[in-house]
């Protein structure tokens, strides 16, 4: 059964449809790759797995859940299990990494400071990041950055992480390092992740299956290999395109 489903998804801004018509599903422990031309509705297709937006037609579902019409209660449910790292990484600069990514467990549940403590400690040593948690964000480098707020996405025990463009703005080496720690998390952890992109060859690396969306459509999706050799005038559009900008 897929962890996540979208069924017919139509979403309109003004009257413009952004989605239209958007039919994909998620696999529990897949790494899916979202990519496209800017504009195309990837990151507003992040946003209605955890209903910061609903669709104007059509159904979302996590684990079962049509996550639009389900209740307060059981959307609560949901989004504790779905780890969001935003493109911007989202620190507050007044607080620590520590304090940055025990934020959430402070937030929204009751657990004592020695277990907070020792679920921050764990998720920052899972990114490598153990020796700056007493740091300030101004204090880190953007790739630190990135990686203290994908330890917070994870520090809830999430099962599903959601990337939105988790390499934007970094540099060549500091992205290889970020698509790795996707990898590790999805094999040492069995975390489902939902990962919009530019990086196409990055992308080629780890997924284990590429969505292309092109006019609020999926166009393809399939394992990298049949991406690659897909002959959709889409795909090859897309892929020549990539080239150019490498």
């Amino acid at each position: 059964m897929a962890i996540v489903e979208f069924r017919n998804v139509v979403k309109k801004f003004g009257g413009a449809p952004v989605l239209d018509g958007v039919d994909f599903s998620v696999e529990k422990g897949e790494i899916l790759c979202i990519v496209g031309p800017s504009g195309t509705g990837k990151s507003v297709t992040l946003k209605h797995i955890v209903r910061l937006l609903t669709p104007t037609s059509g159904q979302v579902f996590v684990d079962g859940s049509d996550v639009a019409a389900c209740d307060e209660r059981t959307l609560v449910s949901i989004r504790r299990r779905v780890g969001y790292l935003f493109q911007s990484g989202a620190l507050l600069a007044w607080m620590t990494v520590r304090d940055n990514v025990a934020l959430p467990l402070r937030e929204t549940t009751d657990i004592d400071e020695d277990e907070i403590s020792k679920r921050v400690d764990a998720a920052l040593e899972s990114v490598d990041l153990l020796a700056a948690a007493d740091k300030f964000p101004s204090e880190i480098s953007g790739g630190m950055q990135k990686r203290a707020g994908l330890a917070r996405a994870i520090v809830r025990e999430s099962d599903i992480i959601l990337y939105d463009e988790p390499t934007s703005g970094l540099d060549p080496v500091t992205s290889i390092t970020i698509h790795r720690l996707i990898k590790k998390l999805n094999q040492t952890l069995g975390m489902t992740s939902i990962v919009v992109t530019h990086d196409l060859q990055g992308a080629l690396q780890f997924a284990h299956r590429i969505l292309l969306l092109r006019n609020g459509k999926v166009a393809e999706c399939s394992t990298p290999a049949e991406f690659l050799n897909s002959q959709n005038r889409d795909v090859r559009e897309f892929i020549a395109a990539m080239k150019g900008e490498m």
